[in-house]
C-alpha cells in the first residue's frame, strides 16, 4: 500500500546531487532539495536557473514553468519508502496528471548488493527514486547514529 505523501517532484526533472545547504530545512518530494537537468525537451536538456530548481524542478510546480511540455502524460512524481525490512526497502511512485494517478508502482532496493531488484524502466524515473532513497538512508543512518549514541 502506498502512503500519500503531499509533496512531488517535477517528472521531467533529472537529479543530479544533493544540495546540501537546503537539507533538512523542509519536507522535499525528493527528501532533500537538489541541482540537475531539466529533461522536458529531451534534444535540449538544461541546467534549471538557480531560482527555478526548487519552486518548480524540486518542488514540481512544474505548470508554472515555461519549458514543461503541453500535454504531458504526467505533471507531477511522489515517492514514499513503503517498507523498510529483512535488507529491503521498498518505495512507492505514483506519476500524476491533474492530481490524478496516471501510473504507480514500487521499486526495490537491496540493502547488501546496494542495487534495485525492482527498478522503473524510465532512466529519469528511477534516478529520483535513487535521489529519494539516498535522503531517506541519509536521514535513517543519521537518527540511527544518533540514537546509538544517546543511548535510546
Amino acid at each position: 500500500m502506498c502512503y500519500y505523501n503531499p509533496e512531488m517532484a517535477c517528472p521531467y526533472f533529472y537529479p543530479v546531487a544533493r544540495l546540501d545547504w537546503a537539507s533538512g530545512a523542509t519536507a522535499m518530494p525528493l527528501g532533500d532539495a537538489w541541482t540537475g537537468n531539466c529533461e522536458a525537451d529531451p534534444e535540449q536538456p538544461i541546467q534549471p536557473r538557480e531560482d527555478a530548481l526548487i519552486p518548480l524542478c524540486n518542488l514540481g510546480y512544474a505548470h508554472a514553468c515555461p519549458r514543461f511540455p503541453r500535454g504531458a502524460p504526467a505533471d507531477a512524481v511522489r515517492f514514499s519508502v513503503i517498507r523498510d525490512q529483512n535488507g529491503l526497502v521498498s518505495i512507492c511512485y505514483v506519476l500524476e496528471r491533474d492530481h490524478a494517478p496516471v501510473e504507480h508502482g514500487s521499486l526495490v532496493y537491496a540493502r547488501g548488493s546496494r542495487t534495485f531488484v525492482a527498478a522503473h524502466p524510465h532512466p529519469r524515473v528511477q534516478r529520483q527514486a535513487e535521489a529519494y532513497l539516498e535522503s531517506y538512508l541519509l536521514r535513517k543512518n543519521s537518527l540511527t547514529h544518533a540514537e546509538a549514541q544517546t543511548g535510546s
